[in-house]
């Protein structure tokens, strides 16, 4: 993809962006990573926290087929109009805009709760891991991933995003790598009243774009994408130019390889 003036070629909402560029690369591949260690069985009934564009969602609903249930909550209506969009007419999914701290959902009604990097953005993480709980039917299974610690890559772009534009623009990078210590997610399923809590963290290795292109493909499918258009053209001119400079470390045979680490637990209502 040839990249043009700046947002010329990401003209959707960083929710359509999101879906157009951050699922391939990194959402997918970890996705399956999630589904894979979830075991879901025909018939069982899922829910999805912080969904985003449903990428976990539809997995899990060809896992658990006709006779099963599936259902992904997110807060963003942006977010659930992609998933929504991008659920073929055959498959059966509910659709719920909600905080993961008090979902409209009855208690006792799923098998298994899903959150793919989520739970890192909630304010309330407990809460949150609460209400998953009191979802869950007796014996119900909870998979939580959240990503980090943050990667050199992600450093970069922190440390170039506070220079160039604002610290407040680089605190969203923190965020998201925000919540990933193995003994604090264990403390936080603990509180929750979850039991058979196992955390393990393990390195990931994700293929990504060429720097600039991957730089303004994630810019693009975050909050990031209002602060960067606001700053002006010579602030991302500039933007671009660090990271990318410090991101040929990281090129091989064409794209980036990232490694990052993603910390996932299991436990059992």
């Amino acid at each position: 993809m040839k990249r043009q003036v700046f947002g010329e070629s990401y003209g959707g909402t960083p929710a359509e962006n999101y879906q157009r560029f951050f699922v391939p690369s990194i959402s997918a591949p970890v996705a399956n990573d999630l589904i894979g260690v979830a075991g879901l069985q025909p018939g069982e009934r899922v829910l999805d926290v912080a969904c985003g564009t449903g990428v976990v969602t539809r997995l899990a609903a060809g896992c658990v087929g006709a006779g099963g249930a599936v259902a992904g909550l997110d807060v963003s209506p942006g977010m659930l109009a992609v998933a929504r969009s991008q659920t073929p007419p055959h498959i059966s999914i509910d659709w719920h805009e909600a905080s993961a701290e008090s979902m409209p959902l009855p208690d006792e009604a799923f098998d298994v709760a899903l959150c793919q990097m989520g739970l890192q953005f909630v304010p309330d993480r407990v809460a949150a891991l609460r209400e998953m709980r009191r979802v869950l039917d007796a014996d119900g299974r909870v998979f939580v991933t959240v990503p980090g610690p943050k990667p050199p890559m992600f450093v970069i772009m922190t440390d170039a995003l506070a220079r160039h534009l604002s610290p407040k623009a680089a605190s969203f990078v923190d965020l998201v790598f925000s919540l990933h210590d193995v003994d604090e997610l264990t403390e936080l399923m603990r509180s929750a009243s979850f039991r058979e809590v196992d955390v393990q963290a393990k390195s990931r290795t994700l293929r990504l774009p060429a720097p600039a292109d991957f730089l303004w493909q994630y810019i693009h499918s975050t909050p990031l994408a209002e602060a960067v258009a606001q700053a002006g053209q010579t602030k991302r001119d500039a933007l671009e130019r660090d990271v990318c400079a410090q991101w040929q470390e990281f090129m091989a045979d064409g794209s980036m390889s990232l490694q990052v680490g993603m910390t996932t637990a299991t436990a059992r209502k």
